[in-house]
């Protein structure tokens, strides 16, 4: 049988730490294009410009992440932000993810340390 692939993602509107359940584990990290300094810019514009601006940015995002997702089994997505189930409701309505196992927790912000530490506990309790 073979063993199933699963990681962890730690994520904000901003960054995305994705982390492989392997021995070591190894954080990759996805950053978001839309920085802060975009959104000042944008906002002086037009507030409009701003949201859509946003709006297209997180859904490059997201994307990206996404691209990631599809080489796993389990997914395991927390962070202290409602970024994590913004990605799984875009997922969701896409059927190449409809045969990976998601998983929701609730966190804070984290070292690199911690973060690996709570996907090993996560995954190692399955």
């Amino acid at each position: 049988m073979e063993t199933a692939k699963k990681l962890g993602i730690w994520m904000d509107h901003a960054n995305a730490h994705l982390i492989e359940y392997t021995e070591p584990m190894v954080t990759k990290i996805v950053t978001s294009k839309f920085t802060d300094a975009e959104r000042e810019e944008s906002l002086e514009r037009s507030e409009r410009i701003m949201h859509n601006k946003e709006k297209h940015d997180d859904s490059e995002y997201y994307k990206e992440i996404g691209e990631v997702i599809r080489n796993y089994d389990e997914i395991l997505l927390f962070g202290p932000t409602d970024a994590k189930t913004e990605l799984l409701n875009i997922l969701k309505k896409n059927h190449l993810f409809s045969k990976i196992k998601f998983e929701i927790k609730k966190s804070d912000k984290m070292t690199e340390n911690q973060e690996h530490a709570f996907v090993k506990d996560y995954f190692s309790k399955e």
